[in-house]
């Protein structure tokens, strides 16, 4: 990946590159997406540094730094990202911990004894089935996180989501069983009934707190 990045910065000869035929035109769209990849890990990198290494392997020319050089260099990025990402980690969790103490202060929040907090937006009429942990269930969702962010929506899609109760995150189990078709709940989900420090995607920090608007349709028999 790093190497490839190289293709699309060019040691600053980007106006010399001609993109005329099919190889250099397919080259060109290998190092879009090599370099996006790159930029979406937010590692610090020189780009012209990068260009170098290619092209000394591409000429033949003498290795400038020692392997060993090398493997130091990478074990301390490493480690500074990784530093980096402990504090990203520890702030996300004071901020959900921050926002989890005040939601549950407003009015029509409830707070179950796991730490789910729910606030029902539309209830259904009457007493209908609740789902159980092995039942299939049809939903609406849309989740931020405690910003606004959206990370996921299945209202934007314009598409319901279907799958097994105990196939989601521990806060949408706990919250569906509590629910019925026609149900609509706003569900402030702590960290670690959600992902915790293992995040599933870069749209949502570890140790985050989240937060889903979720509307039951139909248990699917």
């Amino acid at each position: 990946m790093v190497l490839g990045a190289a293709l699309l910065v060019g040691c600053g000869q980007e106006e010399k590159v001609k993109l005329e035929n099919h190889i250099d035109q397919a080259s060109y769209g290998v190092g879009l997406n090599i370099g996006r990849q790159l930029a979406s890990e937010s590692v610090e990198m020189n780009a012209d540094a990068i260009a170098a290494g290619i092209k000394d392997v591409l000429t033949e020319a003498e290795q400038r730094i020692d392997d060993s050089v090398i493997e130091a260099a990478f074990n301390q990025v490493r480690e500074e990202q990784q530093r980096k990402q402990d504090a990203l980690n520890d702030a996300a969790a004071k901020a959900s911990e921050d926002f989890l103490a005040e939601n549950a202060k407003r009015d029509g929040v409830q707070v179950t004894e796991s730490g789910l907090q729910y606030e029902v937006l539309t209830a259904a009429e009457g007493e209908g089935e609740k789902p159980a942990a092995t039942d299939t269930v049809r939903v609406h969702y849309h989740g931020t996180l405690t910003d606004g962010t959206v990370f996921d929506s299945s209202v934007e899609r314009g598409e319901p989501a279907q799958f097994p109760v105990n196939g989601v995150i521990k806060g949408w189990i706990e919250a569906l069983q509590l629910m019925q078709p026609g149900d609509k709940w706003k569900l402030t989900i702590p960290a670690d009934l959600a992902y915790g420090a293992r995040s599933p995607s870069p749209k949502i920090p570890a140790n985050s707190a989240l937060v889903f608007e979720v509307e039951l349709l139909e248990i699917v028999k």
